[in-house]
């Protein structure tokens, strides 16, 4: 908590005002390299936001809270564990090799009950975020896994995502390290998922959103833009 504190503390200095104010215009002209509309843009709507707001709201029509809960109450850990992984799997979020260690974890009715119920706690559950997100954490790492290692950053953040766009952000390490550079964000990464690494990532969206939010075609809706801001910054198809 106190790392992020002194990053926002940090950003108000005079030097490190023009750091990030230089980093900020930098990224934003390059976004608007590609969609010079902004988050109004026809083209990003269509490229990068349609996808990932398309899985949000069949995500919503099949695992609501209301909905989640009753399949819970029923015990059918399978089928929701099979709802996730086909809504995900419409996506382009996970690479293929994460996509079938997931298949695999969730392939035991012991995996897909431990997947259901968990994933249930972090987006609807009590207690703090903290507290959740790490319970989430250490049940990805008890996952079956047969190969690929089912906690990373990419699965530990995924589903969130999904589901709660207005809440939670997708972290894709390399692509986000890449948009911190330009940024001239200190991201802190570390390469197992925790709740200080993912604060530093939701630290990063609110900064971003802070500097944006002045222009208004880049009034971010939720996470699904801010994540599209930090992809095109980072990932190698933008790059220029």
């Amino acid at each position: 908590m106190a790392r992020a504190a002194s990053l926002f503390s940090l950003s108000t200095g005079p030097r490190a005002s023009n750091v990030n104010y230089l980093g900020a215009a930098r990224c934003r002209r390059k976004f608007e390299l590609f969609y010079p509309g902004g988050f109004e843009d026809e083209t990003y709507l269509v490229a990068e936001r349609s996808v990932k707001e398309r899985a949000h709201l069949e995500w919503h029509a099949e695992l609501s809270p209301a909905a989640f809960r009753k399949l819970l109450a029923r015990g059918e850990f399978r089928q929701i564990a099979d709802i996730a992984v086909r809504v995900e799997s419409r996506t382009n979020l996970l690479f293929s090799f994460e996509k079938m260690a997931l298949r695999d974890a969730v392939k035991s009715p012991a995996g897909a009950r431990l997947f259901a119920t968990e994933l249930y706690a972090l987006l609807h559950g009590p207690g703090t975020q903290q507290r959740k997100f790490t319970d989430w954490l250490e049940a990805l790492a008890d996952l079956p896994q047969r190969g690929s290692r089912v906690l990373t950053w990419p699965m530990a953040t995924v589903f969130g995502f999904i589901a709660k766009p207005e809440k939670h952000l997708f972290f894709k390490p390399r692509v986000t390290q890449r948009a911190a550079r330009a940024y001239a964000f200190d991201l802190n990464y570390q390469s197992r998922p925790s709740w200080a690494g993912y604060q530093q990532l939701q630290t990063f969206a609110a900064v971003i959103r802070r500097d944006l939010d002045r222009r208004p075609c880049f009034k971010a809706r939720d996470m699904i833009d801010v994540q599209s801001f930090i992809w095109v910054q980072g990932a190698e198809e933008y790059q220029i």
